[in-house]
């Protein structure tokens, strides 16, 4: 059974990595169990990088509490651990962990840096025996200074994720995109993170009809696993941002948002078991407000990582929510 655990933070990355080690152990396993370590730093040099585990270094515009977090997701025996040029992958139960993903060229634009992480993850995973329509998820770094540029990554998107689910219809993964102003490697204009399954995948979608031309989908179904796309308060139909400046009602609108997903894969809010929440700046001194909010759409207080981003690709944007959710 895959533990995930919340981000615990510190003082710096070691202390949070020690911390979390200590909360691991509760539950039996240990740091020889790890099939990814996500930290989440201020600034790049803080980053603590245990050898040999797949480990994605995220920097943040700043967290709710201490300078770093570390988020440990672990699996009784760690799973198949493969060394690669680019980091460690790990398979645990047919999920396929991917290290943080960097662009090969980091002189290139926007789009060539975009590019070239999706054609690092394809490398990543044939490590791994299998390809990028595998992906079940991606969340895409960008700076606020190419949030214009963002649409960029649609054309490699298109270009080179999509299979075919079990039921014969595309699927391509679910998608977050988060802005940070703080790369972490200097020239990076693009950088991701991923994650992919070497079981059949079922894209689930609540009839929005805006996912049909898409790169992404609201929910990819592998094996017992939900992975969700990034939610924010966006009308489906209309494509607008909705609640400008209000976090309670944007928070709202998003859990409902994701509680319509859940239905339509046959879940409940309390199979949700992560849910990694971005807030901007303007969100963070409201954002205590919207815990109780979150418990009544998601009872069983699933594992919670916050994180303060730069801004979110909609300005109006205050937070955007990605679940990961698992059937009984």
């Amino acid at each position: 059974m895959t533990v995930r655990l919340p981000a615990v933070t510190g003082a710096g990355a070691q202390e949070a990595y020690a911390r979390a080690l200590s909360e691991l152990a509760e539950t039996g396993l240990s740091e020889d169990d790890l099939v990814q370590v996500v930290q989440y730093v201020t600034e790049p040099a803080a980053a603590r990088a245990p050898a040999g585990v797949t480990v994605s270094t995220v920097t943040v515009e700043g967290l709710l509490d201490g300078t770093a977090a570390v988020e440990l997701t672990a699996w009784p025996g760690g799973g198949e651990r493969i060394p690669t040029p680019h980091g460690v992958v790990t398979v645990a139960d047919e999920i396929v962990y991917l290290p943080g993903i960097l662009p090969a060229d980091l002189t290139a634009g926007f789009g060539e840096q975009y590019r070239s992480c999706l054609e690092v993850a394809g490398e990543l995973l044939k490590a791994a025996g299998t390809g990028l329509e595998a992906l079940v998820r991606t969340t895409d770094y960008t700076a606020t200074a190419t949030r214009a540029d963002y649409p960029r990554c649609g054309r490699p998107r298109r270009e080179l994720l999509g299979g075919t689910g079990t039921d014969g219809r595309p699927v391509h993964p679910g998608a977050a995109g988060i802005l940070v102003d703080r790369p972490p490697v200097p020239g990076a204009m693009a950088w991701l993170d991923a994650v992919a399954s070497r079981r059949p995948l079922r894209a689930v979608n609540p009839g929005w009809r805006r996912y049909e031309t898409l790169t992404y989908k609201p929910g990819v179904v592998a094996g017992d696993t939900l992975f969700m796309s990034g939610f924010g308060a966006l009308e489906p139909a209309t494509q607008r941002a909705l609640f400008a400046g209000d976090l309670e009602a944007q928070a709202e609108f998003t859990y409902a948002a994701i509680a319509a997903v859940l239905r339509e894969a046959g879940l409940g809010g309390e199979s949700v078991v992560r849910l990694v929440e971005y807030v901007t700046p303007d969100g963070v001194a409201r954002y205590p407000g919207i815990a109780a909010i979150r418990e009544r759409y998601f009872p069983g207080a699933p594992a919670l990582t916050s994180v303060v981003c730069s801004a979110l690709l909609r300005p109006e944007f205050l937070i955007e929510v990605v679940p990961t959710a698992v059937f009984p």
